[in-house]
């Protein structure tokens, strides 16, 4: 996939792995569009790479949706790649019945639903073109549901799913379909958490290496941009899946304990 002669669209653009997309597809030379809700990030975003263009958007609701379309569309008649990045990761304790119906499916909304309409949204314009692609973001997570964040295991296994389903649809089309699938990476999606992470842990990488391997994939048209540690999930989550479930399961168990400590703290 030729990457310095492409027009990119990254949702989620203003942080993160979106943000060292931004960075690096920067570096190669592409077009750069970055939407993002937070209008702030996103102005701060084009100070740092002021070639990028920039516009408030977001993928969880699909007016916002349609409204980005109808301007990029004709702003950018030659897009032809779209990120899939925008996403939300909550620790969630499922017996905790306080959060409201709309609430605890935020990241079915942003992660999932939103990969979906976006794609469903812009792959008529990527289909004109001679060279296309839909690059959707899931997680090692898709191979081993996390039990502390069940919502986002379920959304990014969803996210596998459809990947390959669309894969297979657009089989014989201009659309090239990769999926990216980072393993824990160091950025600030945890950064609300009462659970600290663990930064030496075997089991992330930093955001920079993570999308260097992407990128290169996407060069090379691997569909499955990964580094080697998700090989060993996947391998891991067909001979001892019972394993690699419990394992993580210890974190939910400290975030239990910790959640309620903060919570009869403030009574």
């Amino acid at each position: 996939m030729d990457l310095q002669n492409s027009t990119v669209l990254i949702t989620g653009g203003s942080s993160g792995i979106g943000l060292e997309l931004v960075r690096q597809l920067t570096t190669i030379g592409a077009t750069i569009i970055v939407t993002g809700r937070d209008l702030e990030k996103l102005n701060k975003t084009q100070r740092q790479f002021p070639k990028v263009h920039i516009f408030q958007s977001d993928v969880g609701d699909p007016e916002s949706i349609k409204t980005l379309y109808e301007k990029v569309s004709q702003q950018f008649p030659d897009l032809n790649i779209l990120i899939n990045n925008a996403g939300e990761m909550r620790l969630i304790d499922l017996q905790d019945a306080s959060p409201s119906l709309e609430n605890i499916v935020r990241e079915i909304n942003i992660n999932l639903s939103g990969t979906i309409q976006m794609t469903h949204q812009f792959l008529p314009q990527l289909t004109k073109q001679r060279s296309a692609a839909v690059v959707n973001v899931s997680s090692g997570i898709a191979f081993m549901p996390f039990s502390v964040a069940p919502v986002y295991s379920a959304s990014k296994a969803g996210v596998r799913a459809y990947t390959q389903a669309l894969r297979l649809q657009l089989k014989g089309t201009s659309v090239k379909v990769f999926e990216m699938i980072p393993p824990g990476v160091k950025t600030n999606l945890q950064k609300n958490w009462v659970l600290p992470t663990d930064s030496n842990s075997s089991l992330t990488m930093e955001v920079d290496k993570m999308v260097k391997i992407a990128i290169k994939g996407m060069q090379q048209d691997k569909p499955e941009l990964n580094p080697v540690l998700i090989g060993v999930i996947k391998w891991a989550s067909r001979i001892v899946p019972g394993a690699l479930i419990n394992f993580g399961h210890k974190e939910f168990e400290r975030f239990r304990q910790l959640n309620n400590n903060l919570k009869n703290s403030t009574i």
